[in-house]
């Protein structure tokens, strides 16, 4: 059965695959701007419609289709056309997606974090007209967007750090945690191996590892490895920097938890069961901050400087809902960059890496700007590496935005 609400005017038309916590806010923001006609599409026929439901989308279809299926994308895409596929999918299913975009030769964007799959999706754009954009959201994602602008600022560069945590905002759990995205996503970022640059040279590093401690606002945290968050930015600018590194940021003591599930109970060869344990133990919430974290060092006007990006986000009121603050960033994130693709395709063509958007664009879009809250009061930041003296203090670190 096909949910429908109409439309008018001349519209881009995007096909959004997965009605869950983040394919519903994307689903919004594109429909209610009034630019957009929405297919949203979900396995679950009825979690699709019940989304245009409870939010009165405008400008929507909703109905079931199962993406796992090349056949069944294939058929669709053939039968309803459209400008672009959005895919808030698991990882797994993105190369299907992205082969029957190349076949259909539309637009194709995603959130994944999983660096194997965002390599098929390069392989998979090579020679196409139209854009293949992986690893759209926030990390990566619009981390490499912060970054990317402010290496713009150097002559020269020797270090460039990316910090992102997404966390509860009153943690009361052992885990000092609550789940506010996909459970699959986290395991998959805290058991595979982390692309780094160490002295001049890409290497891969271990998750759960290079623990430090970071101080903001007079908040302790901690940061450490996990995978994928580096996105493409290391391919891109590793050749120019010393070192280059993304970490995780939690609260004090998450880190010696998830090493002891993981790693000495060995639950990341256990998978399933380490989700299953999770998704029982550890809650949901809407409370939660998004914290961004960039710090560029190298050369300026002949001096070593250092340039950084901070800034927080919180849950936010769209379109008469409260929406988490992983929500609001994943859905920007991605919403401005499809926007940006569409009204300028011939800027866009085979694979694009998030670096290639600019920072002020991003900010300046409609769907972007929901960045833009946390980002307005002073914020500082020090970082400590475990087992070191030396800190580093920044002050104005918002100015980059």
């Amino acid at each position: 059965m096909v949910f429908t609400l109409g439309f008018e005017g001349d519209m881009h038309r995007v096909l959004i695959l997965g009605a869950g916590k983040i394919g519903a806010l994307i689903s919004g923001l594109l429909a209610n701007s009034g630019a957009y006609q929405v297919d949203l599409a979900d396995v679950d026929g009825a979690v699709a419609e019940a989304v245009v439901r409870a939010h009165g989308l405008k400008g929507m279809n909703a109905f079931g289709l199962d993406a796992k299926s090349r056949e069944a994308l294939d058929r669709h895409l053939a039968a309803h056309p459209v400008d672009a596929v959005i895919s808030s999918l698991p990882f797994y299913c993105n190369v299907t997606v992205a082969e029957a975009a190349r076949h259909a030769n539309i637009h194709y964007f995603d959130l994944t974090e999983d660096v194997a799959v965002t390599r098929a999706v390069r392989t998979i754009a090579s020679g196409s007209s139209k854009a293949f954009v992986p690893q759209c959201g926030l990390a990566p994602g619009f981390i490499s967007i912060a970054a990317a602008e402010l290496i713009t600022h150097f002559q020269s560069l020797r270090a460039v750090k990316l910090r992102v945590g997404a966390l509860p905002q009153h943690p009361n759990n052992v885990l000092k945690y609550s789940l506010t995205w996909s459970t699959e996503g986290l395991i998959n970022e805290y058991g595979n191996p982390c692309q780094a640059i160490v002295d001049g040279h890409s290497v891969d590093v271990a998750p759960l590892e290079g623990l430090e401690e970071i101080e903001i606002d007079g908040t302790l945290y901690e940061a450490f490895n996990t995978s994928g968050g580096l996105g493409s930015l290391a391919e891109t600018h590793g050749v120019a920097v010393e070192s280059m590194n993304y970490k995780t940021i939690r609260y004090p003591g998450h880190c010696e938890q998830m090493r002891l599930l993981m790693n000495d109970l060995k639950l990341n060869q256990d998978r399933g069961t380490l989700k299953r344990i999770l998704e029982h133990a550890v809650p949901q919430t809407l409370q939660d901050v998004i914290i961004v974290y960039v710090a560029v060092t190298g050369m300026q006007d002949g001096q070593l400087r250092e340039e950084n990006y901070v800034n927080k986000i919180y849950p936010q009121l769209i379109g008469g809902r409260l929406w988490s603050a992983i929500q609001v960033t994943t859905a920007a994130g991605i919403t401005a960059v499809v926007d940006l693709v569409l009204e300028q395709p011939e800027r866009y063509q085979g694979f694009v890496a998030q670096e290639q958007f600019r920072l002020p664009e991003i900010l300046a879009n409609r769907f972007g700007r929901h960045y833009a809250p946390g980002g307005t009061k002073e914020v500082s930041a020090e970082i400590i590496v475990a087992g070191k003296t030396g800190r580093q203090r920044s002050q104005n670190a918002h100015k980059a935005a």
